[in-house]
Order: C-alpha cells, then structure tokens, then sequence
C-alpha cells in the first residue's frame, strides 16, 4: 500500500530523477498529465537527458522493477525506459534525449517526420511523439521547450501520409488477402489502417496524439469494430469488410490541401 499521498509521492519522485547525472529535466506524461486518470492508471514520467545517460544510475536508485538499456525499446525517439514500483504505485520512466527531442521539434515544425515500429502499437509511432509530448505533458523539473501550436506543415503533411498509408493498406488486402480469404490478414490490416487513419483524423484537427490507446474514440472511427466482426470466412464476405473500411475511413478523414513538403523528403510510406 502506498504510504505516501500522490503529490508527496511524485514531488518525491521528481527529485530523485531529476538527481540522475545528466538528467535536465523531468515530465509527467499520460493520463495524469491529460487529466484522463482513473485510480487505477499508471504514473508515466520522463527524464530528459543532456549527453550520456546510464541506466545503472536509475537502477542504483533501488526502485523494484526492470531498467532497459538505452536503446531497448526500439532504438528510435523512444529510445527505452524502466518499468517500475515505487510506493505501492506503478511507475513507467521514460529516457528522452533532448538533442533528439530539439530535433524532432525543428522537424515537425517543417512537417517532416518518420513511423517508427513500436511495442504494443499496431500503426507504429511519429517521430513527433516526443513533441506532442512537450505540448501535452507537465514540466515538474528544469525547463523544456514547448511548440506554441501544431505546426501547420505537420498537420497537413500528417494528415496526407497517415490517410495515404491508411490506404494502401486497405487496398493491398483487399486485391490479396480477401480473394484468398485469409481472415486474420484481412482483420489485421483493417485494425492497422484504423488507427493509421486516426492519426489523419487528429493531425487535421491539430490535436497531439502521444499513443494509441483512445485515438479510435478521439478519431470517431470505433464503428470499425462492428466493420472486423463482419469479416465472415469467404473472399466475398472479407472483400466487402474491406471496401465497408475504406468507406468509413474516407467519411472520418478530411484530406487537405496545400503546401507541405514533397515526397522525396518524406520518408516511405511504412506497411
């Protein structure tokens, strides 16, 4: 049982992680910072980090729980982290290298970013993730820059390469896995280009989007669920599933139009 109360606990927290060498800056993040909570969520918190960190001074702190490597989830902006307990409370921490961040922001400000495969994330992530963050998340340590507004290039240049990719995945299942009725395919690439598409949905609005969780609600694209309970076992039935998706998607997604940065810059679509 925890024995501290929740502002104790984090002002507790935030110390002993802002303490770590090289560390600049510590966030409260997720559905704490969101005020989405429940009493059962979990505390995210990141470390922002100037130059080398080591984990081994995390892990030295004496928390229970497992402490990645940098790198160890993945390798990209969410370059690893620790699941812990501290206080009864469980506490994922997250690394942050501030040259990285700083960059990505530069970036997003042009509308350019990369998809980044991901842990338990059926689309993968932005590279603008640890933007969104900035925009999103409290600031309990040191100082952190944080974008005025959702860039106008990234959300139109977001909202053409999440539909795009959205998609092409549609059609790539419904010209090969639907007529050799391969049903697990088929949902698959239903459930992927939904939440591909909800970054669209998000990005047009200029709303942040920091993980997966709720961007099927926020999108208004939860009647996908019925659409991949409908699939049924023929080719005929998977192919109108998937021209069913490609309908809902396009009456959710609202394509813009304007100047965002050509193709050669961006990277490939992912899928």
């Amino acid at each position: 049982m925890p024995s501290l109360t929740d502002p104790d606990f984090l002002e507790s927290t935030a110390d002993r992680l802002a303490a770590l060498p090289t560390v600049q800056a510590v966030a409260l993040g997720g559905s704490r910072a969101q005020g989405t909570h429940t009493s059962e969520s979990d505390w995210d918190l990141a470390v922002y980090y100037r130059g080398p960190f080591d984990p081994a001074d995390l892990r030295a702190v004496g928390w229970e729980g497992e402490v990645s490597e940098v790198g160890g989830w993945g390798g990209g902006v969410f370059n690893g982290g620790a699941w812990l307990t501290i206080d009864g409370r469980r506490v994922d921490v997250h690394y942050r290298d501030l040259d990285v961040v700083e960059r990505e922001l530069a970036e997003a400000q042009e509308g350019r970013f990369r998809v980044e495969p991901l842990l338990f994330h059926l689309a993968g992530i932005p590279s603008y993730l640890v933007v969104a963050e900035l925009a999103v998340n409290w600031v309990l340590r040191g100082e952190l820059p944080r974008p005025a507004t959702y860039p106008e290039k990234l959300r139109r240049a977001a909202n053409d390469r999440w539909y795009g990719t959205a998609q092409a995945t549609l059609a790539y299942a419904g010209t090969n896995h639907a007529p050799a009725g391969r049903r697990t395919e088929v949902a698959g690439a239903i459930a992927v280009a939904a939440v591909q598409a909800g970054h669209a949905v998000l990005a047009a609005r200029g709303e942040w989007v920091t993980n997966e969780k709720r961007l099927l609600e926020r999108a208004d694209l939860r009647g996908v669920d019925d659409i991949i309970a409908s699939i049924g076992v023929t080719p005929d039935a998977m192919g109108r599933a998937v021209a069913a998706a490609e309908s809902l998607l396009r009456a959710r997604v609202s394509p813009l139009r304007g100047d965002h940065p050509s193709t050669p810059d961006r990277e490939p679509l992912d899928g």
